[in-house]
């Protein structure tokens, strides 16, 4: 959600998420299909080039470029190093050969020194061209970070300006004539397409919008409407009453850090006569929490329970849980095989 905002923010179009893990063939075909139109697709990896899910990094960057026949762009923080990252680079390429490195881009360079040492031993080792060097930008943090990424777009102060700096430095000093050219030539995506039978059904559909919540998958509220849902954007903190609808979709986000805010509110939700789907910090705010004893903390949301346990060592923090459902869930009817089919579908 967050990445993806601050992507769809600088680009001025639309954003779609392309995930291995939450989406089948079909939903990434058709995810890469509605960016046509474009000169080129630029596409975010997640973590390192092959981290994954397990040792053979199930669905990692790497797997979905290969899914893709995607050239991938390598960006190396080469914070305080020389020649170890040539050996970094020739690893990435020599670990799957399947996987078509087109360049490599040294992030936080110190020196020209630097620069010509890394750019030199990577090129003349790898046979992989270097297509930029970003040097390491002082003053002011302009893109912070928290407990779980970034600082949304919505919430960022000079949100406009941190995307200005970002571009200035990427145009100064990548080569951006050969990133395209390296785009162009990426051949045809062969995907098969989503195609989902649903009656449309007329409904108006709440959804709150605002800097406490604001994770949404674009691709999730565009289907709602392409199924005949009415879509109104609901400001909790606007002051203005709630709109008549007959579901409200509660997106997550950071509600924890407007709880003041969000606290101050008129409890209840005037004007909904119908169930509620929430997400991730969502139903945090929608739960009531009630706690249990050092083991366990339950929480009775609207419809349904959820269940919060301490992590032990990292917990999940290195991964995507998944979960098996055991009782009927809103919207979804019968149990789910997989909670993360729900997820996908937004819910």
């Amino acid at each position: 959600y967050i990445d993806a905002a601050w992507l769809g923010a600088a680009s001025g179009s639309g954003c779609v998420n392309l995930d291995t893990f939450l989406m089948s063939r079909e939903g990434i075909g058709s995810a890469v299909w509605s960016l046509r139109g474009g000169d080129i697709a630029v596409i975010e990896g997640n973590r390192g080039l092959y981290d994954g899910s397990d040792p053979e990094g199930t669905h990692s960057t790497a797997e979905l470029a290969k899914l893709l026949k995607a050239p991938v762009l390598l960006v190396v923080n080469v914070t305080k190093a020389t020649r170890t990252v040539a050996a970094l680079v020739l690893g990435c390429q020599q670990l799957d050969r399947s996987v078509t490195i087109g360049g490599v881009v040294l992030n936080r360079v110190g020196t020209s020194r630097q620069e010509t040492l890394i750019r030199r031993a990577v090129e003349d080792s790898t046979g992989i061209p270097v297509l930029g060097a970003i040097p390491r930008i002082g003053g002011d943090d302009l893109l912070p970070a928290r407990h779980l990424g970034l600082v949304t777009v919505t919430e960022h102060p000079r949100g406009e300006r941190a995307i200005e700096a970002a571009a200035e430095a990427v145009a100064n000093n990548v080569e951006l004539d050969r990133v395209v050219e390296m785009a162009r030539h990426a051949p045809p995506v062969e995907l098969p397409m989503l195609r989902l039978d649903i009656e449309p059904v007329h409904a108006r559909i709440g959804y709150l919008s605002d800097s406490a919540f604001s994770f949404y998958y674009p691709e999730n509220l565009e289907c709602l409407r392409k199924h005949g849902a009415e879509l109104v954007e609901v400001a909790p903190g606007s002051g203005i009453p709630m709109p008549d609808v007959d579901g409200l979709y509660i997106g997550g986000g950071f509600p924890e850090v407007h709880a003041e805010r969000l606290a101050s509110r008129q409890r209840g939700v005037p004007g909904h006569r119908g169930g509620a789907g929430a997400e991730w910090g969502a139903q945090g705010h929608q739960n009531e929490r009630k706690d249990a004893d050092e083991e366990e903390r339950r929480a009775e949301p609207a419809h349904g329970r959820s269940v919060a346990r301490p992590r032990h060592g990292r917990g999940l923090a290195d991964g995507v849980p998944s979960v098996r459902m055991v009782t009927d869930v809103p919207l979804t009817g019968p149990p789910l095989q997989h909670l993360r089919r729900a997820i996908a579908l937004g819910w």
